[in-house]
């Protein structure tokens, strides 16, 4: 069955001059697979079907010993600087190459012949791209040519849908591989090559080439099989076990909370005492005013008889702000003295109520906008059992209102921070980002160090990014302390589930991609593990997806990241009708509130259920729960916001929205309604695995997911009922389908 079309020994290498490599070929039952072993091009004919090019090959290197037996090949490349070996196991090739010295290596191109009819894509949640189509052409040539296999993709692997079965590439090696992608006539290539560092001289190069079925799910299904067998893979069950805490988010819709001061103008009742004590002689209260703006001392100055609720909460603003400012101010100068930072809001809150107290509304317990009493009071009595809800300020909300989190955790719900360790900044930069100011220590000695000796600039150019090991110590210390004073049961680390990881050549403590990614799983796993919390970051990349328990952006990923009409996080002059917003005002960032449209192609490319597939949840349902990146919550997208709604429940992943003092009312309605429907169907399929995906219509606007207890989701993303199987599906619909026959429906 297996045969060779050329294999040379020495003796014969010795006879020729120039000689010209034949293909090897390898064949099974199931395949027959022939590689050149110059180029490694590759050609697979899966039995009875036409051979297809799965890899038209890279620049040509000299072979030397060539030898093979009945399942395997191997030989070396350029006087033995790489050994290169293939082995056929049933339905996968295994390649591995190792090097012998540091270097970039081409290893694979795929023409664009080679996609099929489709490319599978784990994009985000995952994508599927049609032969021919242009929005996707344009869309890889102007916006996404390049990506890292551990940021960039969700998943290290991509598919190719071809009549009757399925080519599939995983790159087994996730770290140090850089894919390019073009347009190739009417198809994509793809181009593919690894970096062997001098800090990992001896690790070898593994990918793998599986032979799948007629299934657009077959990579992912393979994919996670390869990590439940290499032991790299851990269900929901496996954690529930060990922090038991974290059933609560089986079923919870996720809220950011904003507003985060100490004080709301509901909280005055005197603004003639109020403005009194502000212009008077108090020690407290003219350090106070000391740090107001201009703007602020011009208002106190000029406090017209009846103030407008604008100018109420513009006063309230500057206070909180101030406040906010006096604190920080105690600690700032020493991060790494976690329990003065604990300390500071306590003690400040006691001064402004000993100063401020009568001109305001009850006992400082009372005190707040968002993050209030109030708030979870009303969340309570509206009927939300299940919500995990998150400060997106940072833990400075909860050590102002240590009684709003106990109140939190009491109703049921799981109350975590905002926090970071990635990125370390100096003393003196950026002093509203307050978890990246680690001290000075970490800003120099924890620094990620380029192989040029020069540290690793942090987000947005701030800073340095750091090593996960070395700001451990600092982690634990300050979340202790600040449990302390707040009694946070959950917590949310930002970045570290991202797949952003590097190479640092620090002389006394190098750090390799692989070890940073098990630091920040370390990171991670040290809060869910020894301190019981059910904690979250950013995205669930697969080279960090384990030792947590869910993960925020990879339903709708961040996008459009530097385009000028969006600018994420800014303001522009000339308003675009698709600027997103910027971080103003505090208490409700119309980054997150603002309402808009999203403009193509990222209209087009993320959200269009045409191009979507469930990759990710195949992979991953049943081990860790993800959802939208915090920029796009369930109401920011205007004009995609029913095929948002649709997919997010066609993948049985939770709904997360911003919440504010001004917007809990009007945004309470269509939260309720979705907990309704999600809930209970959450809870029940959290646990289990996403097994299939069907378009069960030709223009692929009726999609199925099937998961492991035989539950069906079908949404119909069409403007009319759809009837397949003899059943009736209402236009633009979910319908659950239970086992024993119950069935749900949902309409955004």
């Amino acid at each position: 069955m297996f045969r060779f079309i050329a294999r040379f020994t020495l003796t014969s290498l010795a006879a020729l001059a120039c000689p010209a490599w034949a293909e090897v070929a390898l064949e099974n039952a199931q395949w027959r697979v022939s590689i050149d072993p110059q180029t490694l091009a590759i050609q697979a004919a899966p039995s009875g079907r036409e051979t297809v090019v799965v890899s038209s090959g890279v620049t040509a290197h000299r072979v030397e010993k060539l030898d093979a037996s009945a399942t395997m090949a191997r030989w070396q490349w350029d006087d033995g600087a790489y050994r290169v070996e293939a082995r056929l196991d049933g339905m996968d090739l295994a390649l591995t190459v190792h090097a012998t010295r540091p270097g970039s290596l081409d290893f694979l191109h795929q023409p664009g012949v080679a996609m099929g009819n489709g490319l599978m894509l784990p994009l985000a949640e995952g994508r599927y791209v049609p032969r021919g189509d242009k929005t996707w052409q344009n869309f890889f040539a102007e916006h996404f040519a390049q990506a890292d296999s551990t940021q960039n993709l969700s998943l290290p692997l991509w598919s190719n849908a071809h009549d009757g079965f399925t080519p599939n590439w995983l790159l087994t090696e996730p770290f140090h591989n850089q894919l390019h992608f073009r347009p190739d006539g009417d198809g994509i290539a793809i181009g593919v090559s690894h970096r062997f560092t001098s800090l990992e001289a001896y690790a070898p190069l593994t990918f793998l080439l599986h032979l799948g079925s007629d299934d657009v799910l077959a990579g992912a299904k393979r994919y996670r099989q390869w990590l439940q067998t290499t032991g790299q893979f851990e269900t929901i069950a496996d954690k529930l076990r060990r922090t038991p805490d974290a059933e609560k988010l089986l079923g919870a819709t996720h809220i950011y909370v904003w507003g985060d001061g100490l004080l709301s103008p509901r909280d005055v009742k005197r603004w003639p005492t109020l403005l009194e004590v502000l212009r008077g002689n108090d020690p407290f209260a003219r350090t106070i005013g000391d740090r107001f703006d201009a703007d602020a001392r011009r208002l106190i100055k000029q406090w017209p008889a009846h103030p407008t609720a604008y100018e109420k909460r513009a006063l309230v603003a500057a206070l909180n702000q101030a406040l906010q400012d006096e604190a920080r101010s105690r600690w700032m100068h020493d991060p790494a003295d976690a329990s003065l930072l604990a300390e500071s809001y306590a003690r400040v809150r006691d001064q402004a109520a000993a100063v401020f107290g009568q001109a305001l509304q009850g006992d400082p317990s009372t005190w707040g906008a968002g993050v209030s009493l109030t708030t979870v009071e009303r969340l309570r009595e509206a009927g939300l059992a299940r919500l995990w809800l998150g400060l997106g300020a940072g833990w400075e909300g909860g050590l102002w209102h240590p009684e709003t989190v106990s109140a939190a955790v009491r109703a049921g719900y799981l109350v975590a921070p905002y926090d970071s360790y990635e990125t370390a900044l100096p003393e003196r930069e950026k002093l509203d980002w307050t978890t990246a100011h680690l001290g000075k220590k970490a800003y120099e000695d924890c620094a990620i160090i380029r192989q040029d000796g020069t540290p690793q600039a942090g987000f947005k150019q701030s800073g340095h990014y750091t090593d996960p090991r070395c700001v451990r110590p600092l982690l634990e210390a300050r979340v202790r302390a600040v449990r302390q004073a707040a009694p946070f049961n959950s917590w949310f680390l930002d970045a570290y589930g991202a797949g952003m990881v590097f190479d640092s050549y620090r002389r006394d403590a190098t750090l390799t991609q692989a070890q940073n990614a098990a630091g920040n799983v370390a990171n991670l796993r040290w809060l869910t593990e020894v301190l019981q919390l059910p904690t979250g970051s950013e995205d669930g990349n697969a080279v960090t997806a384990r030792g947590y328990l869910f993960a925020h952006g990879m339903q709708t990923p961040v996008m459009g990241w530097g385009d000028p009409e969006l600018e994420l996080g800014t303001a522009r002059k000339k308003p675009s009708p698709y600027n997103l917003g910027g971080w103003y005002p505090s208490d409700e960032p119309k980054m997150f509130f603002k309402q808009t449209p999203m403009k193509e192609p990222y209209r087009t490319v993320h959200f269009d259920p045409l191009y979507r597939l469930p990759l990710y949840q195949t992979v991953f349902h049943d081990a860790l729960l993800t959802t939208h990146h915090w920029f796009f919550d369930n109401l920011k997208l205007t004009n995609v916001h029913v095929e948002n709604e649709l997919t997010q429940l066609l993948y049985n992943v939770p709904p997360l929205y911003h919440l504010s003092e001004g917007t809990l009312e009007a945004r309470l309605p269509a939260m309720l309604r979705m907990d309704r429907f999600f809930q209970p169907l959450h809870r029940a399929l959290a646990q289990q695995a996403l097994t299939g995906f069907a378009w069960l219509s030709a223009d692929r606007l009726l999609q199925q997911t099937t998961f492991a207890d035989g539950t069906r989701l079908v949404a119909n993303f069409a403007t009319v009922s759809r009837e397949t199987g003899g059943e009736r599906y209402p236009a633009r619909s979910i319908t659950a389908i239970r086992p024993g026959g119950n069935v749900l429906q949902y309409r955004p």
